[in-house]
């Protein structure tokens, strides 16, 4: 596990893009595993200024993304699959064909979430796979529990979740309570992971995910279980490490 601490944004924004980047320039026909939230924004708009420059190209990549919300329209403009399309797709070259996000709107959950899992067996597994990490440890919409299910699988939202993710909307009664995430064990899967992390709120989060116990009370401390980690930290959240 490589953990990186930066005192500039631009330097952990480029870190980030750089990393993805590379990673197309070897295999063009990479498959990427993206997250949503604040903590990727900057990296996405590093990658759609690095493919208008021309030092990259997503034709003929595929892109798997985490998690859904359950009961928001994919054209709402707080779901994930506008996010997406906002923030990276519509302003780089990536089929559309090759973009997959659970569809949380369909009749039959369970069944979607076996057929996403059927998908990543079909294209997987995933080269690099994009993280943020939940201020109570969770990576996808993974939450602590008791136990972890290794599949993709409908979650109830913690209420700490519910109110982090209710500065999107305009008010608290608007926010998910269900979502659709990839499982752990699927996560665990890639080739590469890259978890970001970026404010204080996430400090105490990321000093339990690689320095404390493997528990599913903080689903991030299995990535100590993964080969190839790859950690970036803005200050503040680094700032409990010893």
């Amino acid at each position: 596990m490589n953990i990186f601490t930066f005192n500039k944004e631009d330097d952990f924004v480029q870190t980030g893009a750089n990393l993805i980047v590379s990673l197309l320039q070897s295999n063009p026909r990479a498959v990427l595993g993206l997250a949503t939230g604040s903590s990727p924004l900057g990296i996405y708009a590093r990658l759609a200024d690095m493919y208008k420059r021309g030092l990259v190209s997503f034709a003929k990549s595929s892109v798997f993304n985490l998690d859904e919300y359950v009961g928001l329209a994919n054209d709402h403009p707080q779901s994930y699959s506008t996010f997406m399309k906002e923030h990276l797709f519509n302003h780089i070259d990536i089929d559309p064909k090759r973009t997959f996000i659970p569809n949380a709107s369909a009749h039959d959950l369970e069944a979607e979430c076996q057929a996403y899992d059927q998908l990543l067996e079909q294209n997987g597994p995933v080269d690099l796979q994009l993280l943020g990490i939940g201020s109570n440890g969770h990576i996808g919409f993974n939450e602590p529990n008791d136990h972890l299910i290794g599949g993709t699988q409908v979650v109830d939202l913690q209420e700490e979740t519910i109110q982090a993710n209710a500065r999107f909307f305009t008010s608290l009664d608007e926010v998910p309570k269900l979502a659709v995430t990839m499982g752990v064990g699927s996560i665990m899967k890639a080739r590469q992971i890259v978890l970001i992390a970026r404010g204080v709120e996430k400090a105490e989060a990321i000093k339990n995910a690689f320095q404390g116990p493997i528990t599913t009370q903080c689903p991030a401390s299995f990535l100590q279980c993964h080969s190839n980690v790859v950690v970036l930290l803005d200050h503040e959240a680094g700032s409990l490490l010893t």
